[in-house]
């Protein structure tokens, strides 16, 4: 159900932009007004993430640990997995960023005849990920030669490298194919894995699916049909100088890509994506594990009546020496 639905909803939506262009005329509409809403909503959802997660209280150190936390001088602490200093929160949150530490360790259960159950290393679902993100963030890159004028020297050094492999006259970019693997991948494995299908919802189905209708539509732009190139900067150029024009000679397909693109921009701070901002907001990782070191104290905390445990002696004194409890005061 969560798939069908998912895919009417992008379907919907390539069959709306299409008719907006090519059947309406709505060119400016799609290409100028379009990615002006879906920057403000993505900016102000985003915002109010950030707001709602900067105000949720963290009365003490939560961080999640894999290792031998800082204690005694003569026990070796695990300074990645239990960090206790800054240096340590950085150097685990770089691999958690980069690297993808935490997923690279994580494991399956299978139910085996006897039953026995089992665990393995689902390494497939790491190398997918990392993969996936990585072309993502390459390609993201490389379009920045259609939002900057003078394009910077590092996008052209991108542009190289991923695109070294030719055919023809033509660069093929391996990021086009691995992008296109990594959520090829992501995807199907929510269809053929009966427990992550279970538990998948229309909001685990949608991104993919929009990340793969822009890609799939870059590509066939890209090495089949062709787009010009010159009208496309200027039209990305102009909405980014906010002196939006829409030049002669873009094609439908390249007002899906477009269209789809910004979809997925507004969508972002509503969905399960936004962890790309959140992870850096996280107390589980972001904090360092130095409660044995420091006393954090509740900064809100207001004064209450406590029962000592001197003055509960003293009532309840005879009492616990009937019934044979050590006091500290005979």
């Amino acid at each position: 159900m969560g798939v069908a639905f998912s895919l009417g909803v992008v379907a919907v939506l390539i069959l709306a932009i299409t008719l907006a262009v090519k059947v309406l005329g709505l060119q400016f509409l799609v290409g100028a007004v379009l990615p002006y809403v879906a920057a403000a909503v993505f900016l102000g959802g985003m915002a109010y993430r950030l707001l709602g997660w900067g105000r949720s209280p963290v009365p003490f150190r939560i961080p999640t640990t894999g290792g031998q936390q800082r204690s005694l001088p003569w026990i070796k602490p695990s300074s990645l997995d239990n960090p206790s200093s800054t240096a340590g929160v950085i150097g685990r949150m770089a691999l958690e960023i980069l690297l993808f530490r935490s997923l690279f360790r994580n494991t399956k259960a299978e139910l085996h005849e006897g039953p026995h159950l089992a665990y393995h290393w689902e390494k497939w679902l790491w190398v997918g990920a990392l993969v996936f993100h990585w072309s993502m963030l390459l390609v993201v890159i490389r379009h920045l030669r259609f939002f900057t004028d003078p394009v910077p020297s590092f996008v052209y050094w991108v542009d190289g490298i991923d695109g070294f492999l030719r055919v023809g006259l033509r660069a093929l970019y391996l990021t086009d194919i691995t992008f296109l693997l990594g959520a090829t991948y992501l995807l199907l494995r929510r269809f053929f894995i009966p427990q992550v299908r279970y538990i998948s919802l229309p909001g685990d189905y949608v991104p993919l699916l929009l990340l793969l209708g822009i890609g799939i539509s870059g590509v066939i732009m890209r090495y089949f049909v062709g787009v010009d190139v010159a009208a496309v900067k200027e039209l990305a150029m102009g909405v980014l100088t906010f002196r939006p024009r829409i030049p002669e000679g873009i094609g439908v397909l390249f007002y899906v890509h477009w269209g789809l693109a910004c979809a997925l921009l507004a969508y972002f701070p509503f969905s399960k994506l936004v962890h790309m901002g959140g992870i850096f907001l996280m107390p589980t990782r972001n904090l360092p594990n130095d409660s044995r070191a420091r006393r954090h104290v509740n900064p809100w905390n207001y004064p209450v009546k406590v029962h000592t445990y001197k003055e509960y002696e003293e009532e309840f004194r005879e009492k616990m020496k009937l019934a044979g409890i050590p006091v500290e005061k005979e």
